[in-house]
């Protein structure tokens, strides 16, 4: 399952493989530990953190920074190569960050080029708002 085998201990294959289960959404390594802890894993905060450290290292997770001001949130990534042009949607009340791919973005991308001559980094392009669950409760 894993890319690399430079980091492979039964708590690393853990945290991949509820990363993976969770099928490309992004988590929060409190939302990991939230799981480990629901699920009574014995897997510390420390121990998490330093084994997202290493798994984003090799190539395994992808790790986002938004703000700078929310903690990184992680995603399992199945195609690479694939998963180079979209951007990501940030609730501004509960946090949520989810990553988007359609067509409008392309030509979104187009536009920024041909008329602005410049090139819009997807994968750090951030839109602010608030998701439907937020809206619905207000």
């Amino acid at each position: 399952m894993t890319r690399s085998s430079n980091y492979k201990t039964k708590q690393s294959q853990a945290i991949l493989n509820y990363i993976v289960s969770l099928k490309g959404t992004h988590v929060t390594a409190a939302q990991i530990v939230g799981h480990f802890e629901k699920e009574a894993v014995s897997i510390g905060r420390t121990t998490i953190y330093r084994h997202l450290d290493k798994l984003t290292e090799c190539g395994e997770i992808r790790r986002y920074t938004t703000d700078g001001i929310s903690g990184a949130c992680y995603q399992y990534i199945t195609d690479r190569e694939n998963c180079r042009e979209h951007l990501h949607l940030k609730c501004e009340d509960c946090g949520d960050l989810k990553h988007i791919e359609c067509e409008t973005l392309r030509e979104l991308q187009r536009h920024f080029f041909d008329k602005h001559d410049f090139e819009l980094n997807v994968l750090k392009t951030v839109l602010y708002g608030k998701c439907g669950n937020c809206i619905n409760k207000a």
